[in-house]
């Protein structure tokens, strides 16, 4: 494999092309807003500045990882000699089934089809293409330039040989894959999303706090991150599709989302990146604020 092309210029999709350019693939990032390829470039530039000012790669090494990326507006000619595609496109079950069809349609026919999906059905994504055998599940977490974990989810008809090669893909990139097979949440999420969810209705409980929530946690069970905090960072719409997708794929109450997740989506508290969450975030501003409304 050498040349990738990355579906999608957000969070997971900038970070996914600054890994495999630094380790020296050839990179087309994908997205149909060029301002949103603009940002990643950026935002990719800030990351790999980081880097150096850590000492962890030279400024050499920086230019060479930036010119190994191009980006593209236009799918189908994106993905016209990719050998391999990474989906990471928001996570909505129309959108990425209408974006693996056209990735069917367009990229090589010895192409793998990938995506970073964190929940939705690698089967059900296969079935969206002719070539089932060749559809996987590459979940990346974040920031993906510092998490070591991959989780290779197979799809019923993902072969032996695809899953091999893109376990050996994600050591290459100094990685550490797990393969798991295709239910919903797969493993990650299948066991955070709980504990978030139940972290929220115990806040909706009254039980406790936020900052006592996530003290707990922190200094109870050695979490970096108490799991209120986490759910901002992650997106509290995100956790939100993810609990309905394991709430109706295994149809068992304890998946069903909290009250109080449900209420903050609808008014547009997503956490960091709305700006209020659980917290509140200021731009320039490390320090962490819980929310006026959780405050008594």
């Amino acid at each position: 494999m050498k040349n990738i092309a990355v579906i999608g210029g957000g969070t997971m999709g900038n970070g996914i092309a600054h890994v495999f350019a630094q380790h020296g693939f050839d990179v087309t990032l994908i997205d149909v807003a060029p301002a949103a390829l603009e940002k990643a470039l950026a935002t990719i530039g800030k990351n790999l500045d980081r880097q150096v000012a850590k000492g962890s790669l030279s400024e050499e090494e920086k230019s060479a990882t930036l010119a190994r990326i191009r980006t593209q507006s236009d799918l189908a000619a994106g993905v016209s000699n990719a050998d391999l595609v990474v989906e990471a496109a928001t996570e909505n079950t129309a959108l990425k089934l209408k974006i693996f069809a056209e990735m069917d349609q367009h990229a090589p026919v010895s192409a793998i089809l990938a995506s970073n999906t964190s929940s939705i059905s690698i089967t059900q994504i296969a079935a969206a293409t002719k070539r089932p055998a060749q559809v996987i599940g590459m979940h990346f977490m974040n920031p993906v330039p510092v998490m070591k974990l991959v989780e290779v989810i197979r799809g019923y008809a993902t072969t032996d040989a695809v899953t091999a090669q893109i376990m050996q893909l994600s050591k290459q990139l100094g990685k550490v894959p797990v393969e798991v097979n295709d239910y919903p949440g797969f493993v990650a999420n299948r066991i955070l999303m709980p504990m978030i969810n139940e972290a929220i209705y115990t806040l909706y409980e009254g039980v406790s706090g936020v900052d006592g929530i996530d003290t707990v946690m922190k200094l109870g069970m050695a979490h970096p991150m108490g799991p209120l905090q986490l759910a901002d960072f992650i997106g509290l719409d995100v956790c939100l599709s993810i609990l309905r997708v394991l709430h109706e794929g295994f149809g068992n109450p304890k998946y069903a989302p909290c009250p109080l997740l449900v209420n903050m989506v609808m008014a547009g508290k997503l956490g960091a990146k709305s700006g209020e969450g659980f917290y509140v975030y200021t731009p320039g501003s490390k320090e962490l604020v819980v929310s006026p409304q959780f405050v008594k």
